[in-house]
């Protein structure tokens, strides 16, 4: 619900200014290069800031795909990453990935010999 009313506000701004300085002022030059703008920042900001903290806080919608050929084990949050464990029964290995915002510092951990499905 957060992320429809982000975007409802990004786009009533890019109409606000499509009509302000498009229609009032007849500068349809600069106000559909203003309208860009305003979309190429919004999407940046959602991406790289807004999305995972709309997740976390707010109740947003998120989806990661699990690699082919994997098990999930589990998934957790350290501050405002998405930390995912895997298990790949083929090479015996576990994988925690670190899902961060924009996708720019990804973590990774690997656990070999890792057997979470195996009762002892």
């Amino acid at each position: 619900m957060v992320t429809y009313l982000y975007w409802a506000v990004v786009l009533g701004l890019i109409i606000a200014v499509l009509v302000f300085i498009g229609g009032k002022m007849d500068e349809w030059k600069t106000a559909a290069i203003s309208a860009v703008v305003i979309l190429v920042i919004g999407f940046g900001a959602y991406y790289f800031y807004f999305q995972q903290i709309f997740v976390k806080r707010y109740g947003g919608v998120m989806t990661v795909s699990v690699p082919q050929g994997q098990l999930h084990l589990a998934a957790t949050w350290k501050d405002d990453n998405l930390w995912i464990e895997n298990y790949d029964p083929v090479t015996n290995t576990c994988y925690f990935q670190e899902y961060s915002r924009g996708n720019l510092l990804q973590g990774q951990v690997t656990i070999k010999n890792c057997n979470p499905l195996l009762r002892k």
